[in-house]
């Protein structure tokens, strides 16, 4: 027990030195890329194997033993790169021969982090890389277009260990440079009490409105979304409050556990934090991050809008009432207790907007929420506080990190056997050079991909493999991107693999089955709002001010029809055939265009003409 205290002390200690080296990091100047990442999955490995020994109730010997060889494994392969710096940035790749230290050294990395990412992000990750590396080694045994030379071990392993071209590549470097610190900046929000006032907030604004704990589910997520980037963390932060709350005020547990599940799930797109893939976005295509977040804005908002509305007919239909007035915090004690824990959202925004790198915008965002937290004695930080912080960012980062990384063995592999142009070609074939048929495919790959990997790693591999067919589609650039980001995401309420429907069915205690055909029923609007930007790029802010006021205004118009058809109820309940004529108005106003506008308005004026009349 001794051993293992001493061992916890220094994860901590660990954990707050990787904080606070990427915060240096950022402020004075990173080292070159290759020795940056390599620190960073230096701190990541250490870090995940040092929890598994600590986080352990009972301390099997084999084990321990095990992880122990792991960690001395881990220092050996890393030590090699950063004892033999020079050669390894300076070496001809795949020209001069890896000495046999090299290949050892690549060979033991390239399986601890296989193990390290299947302790901290399941098996599909380190599965889909392993069968990745197979490809690149017995490849040429396949038939048709996935064949290729075949390469050798030894190939493979200087393009994964000594380039920047396969695990120390550019999704290692944006975790590196970019998400670690948004992470460390949510962590320190979260310190200061702000997922608890995002919370109030919510509670105060929507909480005695129809179906009011569902609504506060709606805006608390998309709030936190905003400083967590997960699903699952999302859901396991608001649903402990909002699911029992719900429940006490009348709504099944199916249903309420698929309101908590897909509000969660939309914290992902919503700006200014999306996620870790969102930064890796911004390096692929080269658009800087804020004007990725600009893209993303009205999607993000539209799919929220259609749940708080699905919400607001669920209830009207069942005649579920808000929060009782007793239990919902004023509005005014709320904002003078803590409304200044938005000013930190606001200095990232500003600074970002003002054309800062989204690295210092977040450093300065991170200082403002421990100068911020000073006004008031219930959000101070004291130096514990803050050391908790640095802690818990670096911990909480240990996922992402381990994903990236281990997604740089595919992005690798793509790179080496030139999959990716092949890929590109057989999707093109497979739609006939159809943009519908390439969509659709897209689409159920993007699920397939998210429902088995981190949203990350998903969007990395939809990235070498899939965008690039629709681009060639004439897809622009930016919804390409969004396209299968969206579908990676919302993955995480599309059954059977639906892990933010897992969280919150677990919470509420409901059926998974059940929870899930709700989760996809609410959050339709998620799978239909990638094709309205596709075919309508003024949703992305593209396009004159007129054309984006206008799909803006058609596309609300349209969500607030398919919620009410979803949900059975409009102005009162509807009829099959008035749901019917909803959901097709509904799909009509969300396709830009004068002629389906125009046909869908009429068709919503009908059924308001028809409720209207019916007694």
């Amino acid at each position: 027990m001794g051993v293992i205290g001493a061992l916890r002390k220094v994860v901590v200690a660990l954990a707050v030195m990787m904080s606070a080296y990427h915060i240096y990091a950022a402020s004075f100047g990173a080292p070159e890329a290759m020795m940056h990442r390599s620190i960073h999955l230096l701190f990541t490995l250490l870090l995940i194997f040092l929890v598994s020994i600590t986080g352990r109730s009972k301390q099997d010997k084999a084990k321990l033993l095990l992880d122990l060889a792991l960690i001395l494994l881990t220092l050996a392969s890393l030590g090699h790169i950063f004892l033999n710096y020079e050669y390894v940035v300076t070496r001809y790749s795949y020209v001069q021969s890896l000495t046999f230290w090299d290949f050892v050294m690549g060979v033991i990395l390239s399986l601890i982090l296989l193990e390290a990412s299947r302790r901290v992000i399941g098996w599909a990750l380190p599965i889909t890389a392993a069968c990745f590396l197979l490809y690149a080694i017995f490849g040429k045994y396949l038939p048709g277009l996935v064949r290729h030379t075949g390469f050798p071990l030894e190939t493979v392993i200087d393009q994964l260990y000594l380039t920047t071209e396969g695990i120390f590549g550019i999704p290692l470097g944006v975790s590196a440079t970019y998400v670690i610190l948004f992470v460390i900046f949510g962590a320190f929000l979260e310190e200061s009490g702000t997922g608890q006032f995002f919370m109030d907030f919510s509670n105060s604004l929507v909480g005695g409105a129809k179906g009011g704990p569902g609504k506060i589910s709606c805006v608390s997520s998309a709030l936190f979304g905003t400083i967590s980037g997960s699903a699952v963390a999302n859901v396991m932060v608001d649903g402990w409050l909002t699911i029992p709350l719900m429940k006490r005020t009348g709504f099944k547990k199916d249903f309420a556990a698929a309101v908590e599940a897909t509000a969660s799930t939309g914290g992902q797109i919503m700006p200014p934090v999306m996620g870790a893939a969102a930064f890796v976005m911004a390096e692929y295509t080269g658009i800087p991050y804020i004007q990725i977040c600009i893209h993303a804005a009205v999607p993000a908002l539209l799919y929220y809008f259609a749940l708080f509305m699905a919400i607001h007919f669920e209830a009207s239909r069942t005649g579920l009432l808000g929060v009782p007035k007793e239990e919902r915090p004023r509005f005014q004690s709320v904002i003078l207790a803590r409304g200044h824990l938005f000013f930190p959202l606001i200095v990232i925004v500003y600074f970002m907007i003002a054309g800062y790198t989204p690295m210092y915008a977040c450093i300065y965002a991170t200082v403002s929420v421990v100068l911020i937290a000073l006004l008031r004695a219930q959000t101070r930080m004291g130096v514990m506080k803050i050391l908790k912080a640095l802690e818990f960012g670096a911990k909480n980062m240990l996922p992402v990190a381990a994903a990236c990384a281990c997604a740089g063995i595919i992005i690798g592999v793509i790179n080496l056997t030139g999959l990716g142009l092949k890929f590109t070609s057989l999707i093109l074939v497979i739609a006939g050079n159809s943009l519908i048929p390439a969509l659709i495919f897209t689409m159920f790959a993007g699920i397939v991909l998210g429902m088995g990997l981190p949203t990350t790693a998903a969007y990395i591999v939809q990235a070498a493999l899939l965008i690039p067919a629709l681009i060639r589609l004439g897809v622009p650039l930016i919804a390409a991107h969004l396209f299968v980001f969206y579908f990676a995401i919302i993955s995480a309420i599309t059954p059977p693999v639906a892990m933010a429907v897992y969280a919150a069915a677990g919470i509420g205690g409901s059926n998974l089955w059940r929870t899930g055909l709700e989760a996809v029923r609410i959050g339709a609007t998620g799978f239909i709002i990638p094709f309205m930007f596709v075919y309508g790029p003024s949703l992305l802010m593209i396009g004159s001010i007129g054309t984006i006021i206008t799909t803006i205004i058609s596309s609300s118009i349209g969500v607030v029809a398919l919620s009410a058809g979803l949900m059975g109820w409009f102005l009162k309940e509807a009829t099959y055939l008035e749901r019917a004529m909803l959901v097709a108005g509904a799909l009509l106003l969300i396709k830009p265009g004068l002629y389906t506008d125009a046909i869908g308005l009429v068709l919503l004026t009908i059924v308001i003409v028809i409720q209207k009349l019916r007694k």
